[in-house]
């Protein structure tokens, strides 16, 4: 009890996750019989995995993709394909995201590259500012939904029985299924803000598809060694790396060597910041085991739920109001432990139960007050919060709508993973 006042005392104040979880298990040390060595120990011991390592390799590559000249390659290549359609350009916004999706797997990585694009072009042709910067905002989610995704290899390494590859499969009909809402809502209803765009050339569509190919094969090869079995997803991360640094400074030759120190130093403080995380998470998930909690909570919940739909009504309301105030991954660690078990004891497909999580806890990142990717957008376009939220909110809906829906009908879930033998 009182360790659990710590903790949300220390959240409350705005201590860093990562310190608030460590301290809150100091106290709970310093009331048990444990040594205070332990618990180092366990932080270690939770990094200590050969998976993890993929975690700051994908993020390396993302930030060495963004610096060779891919996002410019992106957004040519999204309008190539849907500029002339109805609110051409907010549909450009989207699926360049989905095409982003595949580089970067990360939603604020996406944010803050596209919207520096996107929502000054946006306004010049018509879509009001804040607008602008909802929409890039909304259709970021996208990116750690559609493979290859950190919050997907991260749930992997925490519940150790659900396959990467398998949720790679599973991320892919959510993410397209979000994009193509986010399409109908800006066609119904953002239509009117847009002036016509120039049309584009089938030269400028040749070149823009040919650009686009070089991009587009680094996921393509990431998912496809991974599913043919012949290299592990560190391996396919490690890869990425290289094909990033090889496009960067010798086929685009956008990416300097006087920038890779900086790139560098990029990625290991954001790594850092994740890892960091797993490390006290993975500690006080030791300690709940050892103290009973988990199998506590479970018993608790399955004397009072039966039913695999009611489940994953209560998980959804759950995981929605945590994403109000915790970090996406962060609530992941803390939470998945406990639910992922009563899920699977319920009879609720694992890849389905984790695909409805991160998309969930993903949704996070576009809500007050603690969505990053909300604070990203306003810091590029400086409208203000109470703005950004008024714009965030039929958004957030459609997100919502498209979460009720795989929720509901697993098979959109389920069907590319079964499709490859997951």
């Amino acid at each position: 009890m009182i360790t659990g006042l710590g903790l949300f005392v220390l959240l409350a104040i705005g201590a860093p996750v990562a310190f608030a979880i460590a301290l809150a298990i100091a106290i709970y040390i310093g009331g048990a019989t444990f040594s205070i060595d332990l618990l180092p120990q366990r932080i270690f011991a939770g990094l200590d995995s050969f998976t993890i390592l993929a975690i700051p390799l994908f993020v390396l590559a993302g930030e060495l993709m963004n610096a060779s000249g891919i996002t410019s390659r992106v957004i040519n290549l999204a309008n190539a394909l849907v500029g002339r359609t109805k609110a051409g350009l907010a549909q450009v916004n989207i699926w360049s995201s989905v095409i982003f999706a595949g580089l970067s797997g990360s939603a604020v990585a996406d944010t803050s590259a596209i919207g520096r694009v996107f929502i000054p072009s946006m306004e010049k042709e018509g879509y009001p500012r804040d607008f602008a910067a909802a929409l890039t905002a909304a259709s970021s989610v996208i990116g750690p939904i559609i493979p290859p995704s950190i919050p997907v290899i991260i749930y992997a390494l925490i519940t150790t029985n659900v396959s990467v590859p398998a949720l790679f499969l599973a991320g892919i009909i959510p993410g397209l299924l979000l994009a193509v809402a986010l399409s109908v809502y800006v066609r119904l209803f953002a239509g009117h803000y847009a002036t016509r765009r120039p049309k584009i050339s089938f030269a400028q569509k040749l070149r823009a598809l040919w650009d686009g190919v070089i991009p587009l094969f680094m996921p393509v090869f990431v998912i496809g060694s991974i599913l043919a079995g012949i290299v592990t997803p560190t391996e396919a991360a490690s890869f990425a790396v290289f094909y990033a640094l090889v496009v960067g400074l010798f086929v685009f030759r956008e990416l300097k060597p006087a920038e890779l120190p900086g790139i560098f130093a990029n990625a290991m403080r954001d790594s850092s910041s994740i890892l960091i995380i797993m490390g006290a998470v993975a500690a006080a998930n030791w300690f709940m085991t050892f103290a009973g909690i988990p199998q506590a909570v479970s018993s608790f919940v399955l004397g009072y739920v039966d039913s695999p739909t009611m489940f994953l009504i209560l998980i959804n309301l759950m995981l929605l109001a945590v994403g109000l105030v915790l970090e996406g991954i962060a609530a992941m660690l803390v939470l998945v432990p406990i639910l992922h078990p009563i899920a699977i004891s319920l009879g609720i497909d694992p890849t389905h139960f984790g695909i409805v999580v991160i998309f969930n806890l993903m949704i996070g990142l576009i809500t007050p007050p603690m969505g990053l990717c909300l604070f990203v957008a306003d810091a590029i376009a400086n409208v203000g919060m109470a703005r950004m939220i008024k714009s965030i909110m039929p958004l957030f809906l459609v997100e919502l709508m498209v979460l009720i829906l795989i929720t509901f009908v697993p098979q959109l879930v389920t069907f590319m993973p079964n499709l490859f033998g997951f």
